[in-house]
């Protein structure tokens, strides 16, 4: 029997590189998924591909009459809501405080914090007819630090842990857990191509070459984890935060000459 056996599985930002490994990962272990995101024609060739238990709907995470279509049409095609992945996010250009616009900040935000809420929000009374299940939120390793130039960015990752927390809090009772992922960079399109208005991408300036494990992350090892802690095997895990980023927050590891 696989881990994900008769199970429904929603995540958002399904489309893209982490999402759609999170969705390949999932569907590879017996669920159901529903591959929530904005670009249809990626999506439907996404679900085309994983065949009768996979289903793409359109889902803007900031609309909450969009959650109010996303989660009933996952029932309505497979029973129950199990597992959400709030995997959406989108990286400001970067630019210091003072010369951030508030659009920039309010999308940033309406995207990272809000659209997670929401997805909370809509999903919970789903999970909680379901009996229970667990919902992750994919933040990332800004969320434990300062990083010059990404300001919307790092608060929005910085107050999805208080609302994992707060989640976990209130739906402990239903039998739903609630965690948080820290992801350091991980090599997806996100990381090799420049933000919406921003001159160079990431991987353009970092260098995983000082750190522990002296590589990229792949979207796969974010996915290992994630079905861990969405499966039974962490059925005693809630409110937590897991970082995976090849020691990135631990600073520069000692060189092998020197050990």
């Amino acid at each position: 029997m696989l881990r994900f056996d008769n199970q429904t599985v929603l995540v958002t930002g399904g489309t893209g590189g982490q999402g759609s490994s999170h969705v390949r990962a999932f569907h590879a272990e017996g669920a159901n998924v529903v591959i929530g995101g904005l670009d249809a024609e990626r999506g439907a060739a996404l679900a085309d591909e994983l065949g009768t238990r996979a289903r793409f709907a359109r889902l803007d995470v900031t609309d909450e009459s969009s959650w109010a279509a996303a989660v009933p049409a996952a029932e309505s095609a497979f029973g129950a809501l199990n597992v959400l992945v709030n995997n959406a996010g989108v990286q400001n250009p970067p630019a210091a405080i003072e010369n951030t616009d508030q659009a920039t900040w309010s999308r940033i935000l309406d995207v990272n914090l809000t659209g997670t809420f929401l997805g909370i929000k809509a999903a919970a009374p789903a999970l909680r007819r379901a009996a229970g299940g667990a919902i992750v939120n994919i933040a990332s390793t800004m969320a434990l630090g300062g990083t010059a130039h990404y300001a919307p960015y790092v608060a929005s990752k910085w107050a999805l842990r208080g609302l994992t927390r707060t989640a976990a809090l209130e739906l402990g009772r239903d039998h739903i857990r609630v965690n948080s992922i820290h992801p350091g960079v991980i090599s997806t399109p996100f990381i090799h191509e420049p933000a919406a208005g921003a001159a160079a991408a990431i991987a353009d300036f970092y260098s995983p070459e000082p750190f522990a494990i002296p590589r990229l992350g792949e979207p796969a090892d974010v996915t290992r984890l994630l079905l861990f802690l969405t499966s039974s095997e962490a059925a005693f895990i809630t409110g937590s935060e897991y970082v995976i980023d090849g020691g990135l927050l631990l600073g520069p590891a000692l060189q092998a000459e020197t050990a």
